[in-house]
């Protein structure tokens, strides 16, 4: 189980070694994701869509998939970018 750090963030497992996710945060309608190089960008139901949404919800869940999903279907479709 994830536990969460000061900013409530939980650490992404990356189970495959290489992924550039470094944690995420989940809520109901959105994840926030930062990457190791401290970008921070949140994905929402309004962009890039409830089924991608909960797709990486799922993928960070589990701990590999999550950078991969993101390359190649919500690249640039993030609703905002919070650092």
């Amino acid at each position: 189980m994830h536990t969460k750090t000061m900013t409530g963030m939980q650490p992404y497992s990356n189970l495959s070694g290489i992924s550039a996710v470094e944690a995420f945060e989940i809520d109901e309608r959105y994840i926030n994701i930062r990457f190791k190089d401290g970008t921070v960008y949140h994905y929402s139901y309004v962009v890039p869509g409830r089924a991608s949404v909960e797709e990486m919800k799922r993928l960070a869940l589990l701990g590999i998939g999550l950078n991969t999903y993101i390359n190649q279907h919500v690249r640039r479709k993030y609703a905002t970018r919070l650092s």
